[in-house]
């Protein structure tokens, strides 16, 4: 594969990672993989033809990875409250 531009090619294999790393509970987990591949069809399709509009198709997917992380980021609860339910949790046994 040829390298595309410096900024999408490495924030679209930096988003692939992290989109890969979501828990399969997510609900965000099966659109992450959709969206995985259609990165890497937007990498393999600027690196064969660097076009303009190949690069707004990349850099629009990688917006919307951006997106899907900041939306499956807010599922993840927050340590205090888990910590809370724990706590009243032992308390109840």
């Amino acid at each position: 594969m040829k390298p595309v531009s410096d900024k999408n090619y490495k924030v679209a294999m930096i988003l692939i990672s992290r989109l890969e790393r979501l828990s399969a509970d997510s609900l965000w987990a099966k659109r992450a993989s959709g969206l995985r591949g259609s990165l890497m069809k937007g990498i393999d399709s600027y690196s064969n033809n660097p076009t303009i509009e190949n690069d707004g198709n990349l850099g629009f997917l990688v917006t919307e990875g951006f997106a899907m992380l900041e939306k499956a980021a807010r599922e993840i609860p927050d340590i205090e409250s888990i910590l809370n339910e724990l706590n009243s949790a032992d308390k109840k046994l």
